[in-house]
């Protein structure tokens, strides 16, 4: 398995018109011909294509698990999509994008849940259609209108949002890791943002699973690795190993110097550095 590249974005058009979805579904529709996203310098001639987003939302939540999958299997786990989970306010309506967890079912117990993932994929780079099945590269992502992926920020913010959303459905989601996948850099704007999400333990990172989205310069991580592009399978791997056997715990408060003086105290009177922590976890959430 490969990571994200632009034979990705065709294969999801190729895959898509194979599967009944018309030219005008997947490409704007232009004087010029089809484009996958609206050239620099052109006109939209008045169209938004939005039926394209249910596709390739399928498209990319598929391949994301047919990644993982190998991942999950090293480490003795399950990659499934859709994970329903009420307790972390995963519904039906708004599941988890991709999970790995202990058991291979769609609803799941918060404890079987050991790495959360939301994905925020998208085609990447600019393409035109020919008919009948031609799909040719035209430029990346600098090149044409549209923002993709982590570039646009209602994603950011919808997937940011998510995020709170369980880290605030209580205790039980304390404990699970929570990564954003996407296949773009990310705007700069959003560099001290994603590494504050990290460091204040919101979220565990937002991973670009594309090593090459343009050949010019882009921001490829982050001061504190909020954000960073992935080039390797194998470093995948070594992350999630290393997020999932970490036993980590999300902590959030706003308390009087004072009091958190006395807590810090009291926890300080145990006798091993997890003692410790779990005194203080204890203390520091009432």
């Amino acid at each position: 398995m490969t990571l994200w590249n632009n034979d990705t974005d065709i294969q999801f058009f190729t895959e898509a018109l194979k599967n009944f979805a018309s030219p005008e579904q997947l490409f704007y529709n232009l004087q010029g011909g089809y484009y996958a996203y609206i050239p620099k310098g052109s006109d939209a001639e008045g169209q938004t294509l939005q039926s394209r987003n249910s596709l390739i939302g399928q498209f990319t939540e598929k391949w994301s698990k047919t990644l993982f999958e190998p991942i999950a299997k090293e480490l003795g786990l399950f990659a499934v999509n859709g994970v329903v989970c009420e307790d972390l306010g995963l519904t039906k309506q708004s599941s988890a994008d991709l999970a790995l967890c202990t058991t291979n079912n769609i609803t799941q117990q918060p404890e079987n849940i050991k790495l959360l993932f939301e994905i925020k994929m998208s085609v990447i780079s600019n393409y035109k259609f020919t008919q009948p099945n031609k799909v040719d590269f035209v430029g990346d992502y600098k090149q044409h209108r549209g923002n993709p992926s982590l570039l646009r920020s209602d994603s950011m913010l919808k997937a940011i949002g998510k995020s709170i959303n369980i880290r605030v459905s209580g205790l039980l989601s304390t404990k699970i890791p929570i990564i954003i996948l996407g296949n773009s850099p990310i705007q700069e704007s959003y560099q001290k943002k994603v590494d504050f999400l990290k460091t204040s333990g919101i979220i565990q990172g937002f991973w670009s699973l594309n090593p090459q989205p343009t050949n010019s310069q882009y921001i490829k991580e982050t001061a504190k690795k909020g954000f960073q592009t992935i080039t390797k399978v194998e470093t995948i791997l070594e992350l999630s190993k290393e997020l999932i056997v970490s036993d980590m715990n999300y902590f959030s408060s706003m308390i009087a110097k004072t009091d958190l003086g006395k807590i810090i105290s009291d926890a300080n009177k145990e006798s091993s550095d997890i003692a410790k922590a779990e005194k203080f976890l204890s203390l520091i959430r009432g």
